[in-house]
C-alpha cells in the first residue's frame, strides 16, 4: 500500500497564566521526557518524515487587506509546533499521533491532516 503524507499541527490552549505560574519540569522529569520522545522516534521512524520543531512566537499574518502582527497571545489556541507522517491511512496516523509523548500532554491537542496529492 502507498505511503500517503500527514501534517500533525501541535496545538496548546493559551491562558492568562501559562508560562508563568505553572511548575517547570524537574531535570529528573525532562530526562524522562527526552526518553519518552526518543522511543517513540525510534519506534516509529519509518512513519516520521520530519519531527518537525516548536514554533517561536510572534510572526505575521498575511490577508487581503494587508500585514499584521500575530499571532495573538489573546488567541484560544496557538499553534506549537508541527511534524510531517507517513502512513498508509488516517487511522494509522492518528496511531502514531497518540503514541507521541506530546499527546499526553494537558491541554495540547495534536491536530492530523493529510497533504494534499502528497503520496509517496
Amino acid at each position: 500500500m502507498t505511503n500517503r503524507k500527514f501534517m500533525v499541527l501541535m496545538r496548546s490552549q493559551s491562558s492568562p497564566t501559562a508560562g508563568s505560574g505553572g511548575a517547570r519540569p524537574s531535570p529528573e522529569q525532562m530526562q524522562q521526557m527526552f526518553a519518552a520522545y526518543k522511543a517513540w522516534m525510534d519506534k516509529f521512524k519509518d512513519e516520521i518524515l520530519d519531527v518537525g520543531d516548536k514554533l517561536k512566537p510572534g510572526g505575521k499574518l498575511v490577508s487581503s487587506t494587508g500585514v499584521a502582527d500575530g499571532p495573538s497571545p489573546e488567541a484560544k489556541e496557538l499553534i506549537g509546533g508541527y511534524m510531517i507522517i507517513a502512513a498508509p491511512s488516517l487511522e494509522r496516523a492518528v496511531e502514531v499521533v497518540q503514541a507521541c509523548p506530546a499527546s499526553q500532554m494537558p491541554g495540547g491537542v495534536m491536530e492530523v491532516r493529510e497533504l494534499s496529492g502528497a503520496k509517496m
